[in-house]
């Protein structure tokens, strides 16, 4: 996990100013299906985001910052280990429109979950669209999209639509339905509500 530049005094495990250390917040959780989670560079000092929670709770996890990531470089990290990758993301109605290639099918029941390999991106939304503008290899990629989720608890930043989650929130929610709640990811979720209690207090 890349430390964000700070001039403030910054915790060497969660990489976070101090003030906003999230340390006492990590709740460990043994994921079946490894979780990949590729973060826009603009995410990375947001005292706001999730995604830092998600990968220190996350058993089975890794972090990676950029927005434009080598082709190469991109398709080692989506196939290590000969693992199935696919993305959560929706379907884009604009794909053909953008030139976009088309995700190929998959059967999740087809493959065991130590077999596969969630991909998130941690962005905004339209952030997120542009990384799967620039990077080939998202465009290609299997998806899962989330149906019916809860409400979400993410009250401090600024949602574009009613269902719209945090990455920490749709990444649980994703995780629960494919492994068939064979984890248990509550204690993580009751952990991010303490952690937008905590943004908010830091709020005159």
């Amino acid at each position: 996990m890349t430390q964000p530049t700070s001039k403030r005094p910054v915790c060497t495990h969660c990489n976070r100013p101090e003030r906003n250390c999230i340390c006492r917040l990590i709740s460990p959780t043994a994921n079946q299906i490894e979780i990949l989670i590729l973060q826009h560079p603009d995410e990375a000092p947001n005292a706001k985001n999730t995604a830092g929670l998600l990968h220190l709770s996350l058993k089975n996890s890794q972090l990676e910052i950029g927005e434009t990531f080598d082709n190469e470089a991109l398709d080692s990290l989506l196939h290590k280990g000969e693992k199935q990758p696919f993305l959560l993301y929706p379907e884009t109605i604009e794909a053909k429109a953008l030139g976009l290639k088309t995700p190929l099918p998959l059967t999740i029941s087809d493959f065991s979950p130590n077999q596969l390999r969630l991909v998130v991106i941690d962005a905004t939304w339209r952030k997120s669209r542009k990384m799967v503008y620039l990077n080939p290899a998202l465009q290609c990629l299997p998806r899962y999209t989330l149906t019916e989720t809860p409400a979400s608890i993410y009250k401090i930043r600024k949602a574009h639509s009613e269902n719209q989650l945090s990455t920490l929130e749709a990444s649980c929610y994703a995780l629960q339905q494919l492994e068939q709640r064979q984890a248990d990811y509550a204690p993580l979720l009751a952990a991010m509500s303490m952690f937008v209690e905590q943004q908010i207090s830091f709020v005159p």
